[in-house]
């Protein structure tokens, strides 16, 4: 649900205003361009509830060249998603949060090696111990990749927790935890715990671990640094919400 827009070469949309700038409007903020409203997808004003949200939003339009390119534009897409979809399928959403909560990339340490073992215990029980506090919520670890199921009420909580959020939260709650495989770095990026980039970091102790003993891979390297730069956007967004 929550991909990562890939470009389009036959895409070509020129850039048509000069100024992207946020203002208050009724019912919050909004995008302007050239002082007329920018439109989501769906046809909607680009209405944002805070104005730090919308500044963030005008910001990427402010940073267009002579051609729109939409895969430059996340939290655009986000507030797009929010706006368009999510009001339709919060339930749906929020199971999808609930899943990743269900099988979170968190409570499965690596068998060996011992430093890598160590590594992510180091890491990761700090942010699962805080989950199960502010959440209320019990997480059973495991070694290996075998799925060990949670208790019942985990993923049920996590669902109620993630369907208490407004449109915006719970649009990018769905996107964190699909981009760290993990509802408790989604949540902690969220609460404040953790920044956008932090939480990539620890999502990704292995891939880090292997990069140290065998090099990197270039492609991946790229994916990486999108990825990297997804995760910055989702800490500013969530920043930008509070």
């Amino acid at each position: 649900m929550f991909t990562r827009a890939k470009p389009d070469a036959a895409y070509k949309a020129r850039r048509f205003w000069k100024r992207a700038k946020a203002e208050p409007r009724a019912g919050g903020f909004a995008v302007l361009l050239d002082g007329r409203s920018a439109k989501t997808p769906g046809g909607k004003p680009l209405v944002l509830p805070t104005l730090a949200l919308a500044e963030l939003i005008a910001a990427e339009w402010a940073a267009q060249g002579e051609h729109l390119v939409p895969a430059t534009m996340p939290a655009t897409r986000l507030a797009a998603t929010a706006l368009d979809r999510t009001p339709a399928v919060r339930a749906e959403t929020a199971k999808e949060v609930a899943r990743y909560a269900a099988g979170d990339a968190l409570c499965y340490f690596a068998e060996d090696p011992a430093e890598l073992t160590d590594r992510e215990r180091q890491a990761w029980e700090p942010e699962l111990l805080w989950a199960e506090r502010a959440l209320g919520v019990e997480f059973v670890r495991a070694a290996g990749v075998v799925h060990r199921p949670q208790p019942p009420d985990t993923p049920a909580r996590v669902r109620d927790h993630a369907l208490a959020l407004d449109d915006f939260a719970l649009t990018a709650l769905a996107w964190g935890a699909a981009l760290y495989g993990s509802a408790v770095l989604a949540f902690g990026v969220q609460r404040g715990r953790l920044s956008g980039e932090r939480a990539f970091d620890l999502s990704r102790l292995d891939e880090a671990f292997q990069e140290e003993r065998w090099g990197i891979d270039f492609e991946a390297a790229d994916r990486t640094a999108a990825r990297r730069a997804d995760a910055v956007t989702l800490g500013r967004w969530f920043a930008a919400l509070a």
